[in-house]
């Protein structure tokens, strides 16, 4: 037989550098959804701008403030918001403007860190209780439901009690606290996951349980768990608010919104003491809840709309 003879057509000038255009499409259907988004949950969108504007303004304090949250004027003191202190002034002359500005240095890393360590931890047990053997899973979600048997704020009072004021014991306590839920959630979302196809198929391939655990199961767990990271960051900053409104945060003279509105609470004609803090609080917290939401509209498939 006689060999057959293909015959190749040239490429177009340019056609090899020439861009498909997957790439291209993907960020303009990502700009798009990320629209529709927000134009669907505005709410998150204003959150999103509280939570930046606090970001800005605590890393610029030192450019932004009048004068230093420690320095007093003693002569000025209890003074009315003015020109010249628009927060107005506390009972040892300090200006609270620059004392908010300065707290939300102390209140958003708290906030951050407690909800993130908490994330870690929990989730690290839970997903060892939903992978693991029947007698672990046991174990410890006894030793959860232990700690979940004490009111959370009243066992963050006893452990920031004993462990005595200070910005570290505060955050254990924070911790201690909000771990037992996300090891709850992250053991049931991964006793769902592991019955899944492809997570018997990684199995069957031969991969070990590590890494079927890393690699096939806890991707697919981390969208819940990030919504309610996101939603626990504003109670994070309320309870660690409240520890130091008891006089188990950050000790005196720190800039700690909680420690300035219980100082309000001593002079109750002076509105402005209490109630300047007591609104940098509120505006963070609800900043939170907002994104949060918007959050669990965008991953959790059972609340999202078609975007």
């Amino acid at each position: 037989m006689a060999a057959l003879r293909v015959k190749h057509q040239p490429l177009p000038l340019g056609a090899a550098e020439r861009p498909q255009g997957g790439a291209r499409v993907s960020r303009r259907g990502g700009l798009g959804a990320a629209r529709r988004f927000l134009a669907r949950n505005p709410l998150a969108l204003v959150g999103g701008v509280i939570l930046l504007f606090w970001i800005a303004i605590s890393l610029g304090a030192p450019l932004l403030t009048p004068r230093g949250p420690l320095a007093q004027d003693v002569v000025h003191r209890l003074q009315e918001p003015s020109l010249a202190h628009p927060f107005g002034t506390d009972a040892l002359g300090r200006d609270i403007l620059s004392r908010v500005i300065y707290g939300g240095r102390i209140s958003l890393p708290v906030g951050f860190l407690a909800v993130a360590i908490a994330l870690v931890i929990g989730g690290s047990v839970g997903a060892t209780a939903g992978f693991g053997p029947r007698w672990l899973d046991g174990l410890l979600m006894r030793l959860t439901e232990m700690v979940m048997g004490f009111p959370p704020i009243v066992l963050a009072m006893a452990i920031a009690a004993a462990l005595g004021p200070g910005l570290v014991h505060t955050m254990i306590a924070l911790v201690a606290v909000s771990w037992p839920r996300y090891a709850r959630v992250l053991r049931g979302l991964v006793l769902s996951v592991r019955q899944q196809e492809y997570v018997l198929a990684a199995r069957a391939l031969g991969a070990s349980e590590p890494r079927v655990l890393l690699r096939s199961v806890l991707p697919n767990c981390l969208g819940p768990a990030v919504v309610m990271a996101s939603l626990d960051l504003g109670n994070a900053i309320l309870a660690f608010s409240g520890l130091s409104f008891l006089g188990l945060g950050s000790p005196p003279p720190a800039p700690e919104w909680g420690a300035m509105v219980a100082a309000g609470t001593q002079n109750f004609d002076q509105w402005w003491v209490g109630a300047f803090p007591g609104l940098a609080i509120l505006t963070l917290v609800m900043a939170f809840n907002f994104i949060g939401d918007g959050l669990r509209d965008a991953l959790d498939p059972r609340l999202r709309r078609s975007l």
